[in-house]
């Protein structure tokens, strides 16, 4: 089963909204500061993957708090999202070759299995059956290597959210049994009540089998 394809279309129209939506409210922030305190352990030149990168907060929040040589590729559907993800990282991180962009479906990832030490990914998995995203993501991530994953948690703000960006959260049992098929969870994250990140979304730190 394949994205539809006006999930893409869709954030190709809203690219600089969605950007300056969460740049701006202090989730850059609030990323880095999660990152720091419990990114795992990761290999020397480690292979990262930025599922659904968007205009690459998590990419950027990566790049600021760790300093060992890295290889991350961030992927997206939309087009738009990754020219500003692209130009995010040049203006601010000054480490575009760490960091290489493609535009993928999270359901056919054009990755060979156990590709990666690390995948990351935040706010695209509300828009795939969460069984065929976790498999496919499980895939490509190395016996023993790690997920990071941000889910949306119901709350007030997230129906909003639901509204502007149309997804549709899961439900958090459904997270955690798709979750616990693939992966053992090492730490199940709350940020802040006061960080607006914590409004809408918890923090999974993931081993795979």
């Amino acid at each position: 089963m394949e994205i539809d394809c006006g999930a893409g279309s869709f954030y190709d129209r809203i690219a600089g909204l969605y950007d300056i939506t969460f740049k701006f409210n202090g989730y850059s922030r609030s990323l880095e500061k999660y990152l720091e305190e419990h990114l795992p352990p990761l290999p020397a030149q480690a292979r990262v993957l930025d599922a659904g990168c968007g205009t690459g907060l998590l990419t950027l929040a990566l790049l600021k708090v760790l300093d060992q040589p890295l290889r991350i590729t961030a992927i997206d559907l939309s087009s738009s999202s990754l020219a500003t993800a692209r130009r995010a990282v040049a203006e601010n991180s000054g480490r575009t070759q760490s960091v290489r962009f493609a535009q993928a479906n999270l359901l056919q990832l054009p990755f060979a299995d156990d590709s990666f030490d690390l995948i990351m990914t935040s706010g695209v998995l509300e828009y795939v059956p969460l069984s065929e995203g976790f498999t496919e993501l499980a895939r490509v991530v190395r016996p023993g290597g790690y997920m990071i994953h941000l889910p949306v948690r119901p709350s007030p703000a997230s129906k909003l959210l639901e509204v502007m960006f149309r997804f549709k959260a899961h439900p958090p049992r459904e997270v955690e049994q798709q979750t616990s098929k693939h992966f053992r969870v090492v730490k199940h994250h709350r940020f802040p009540p006061l960080e607006p990140i914590g409004w809408t979304k918890t923090a999974v730190l993931a081993q795979k089998f």
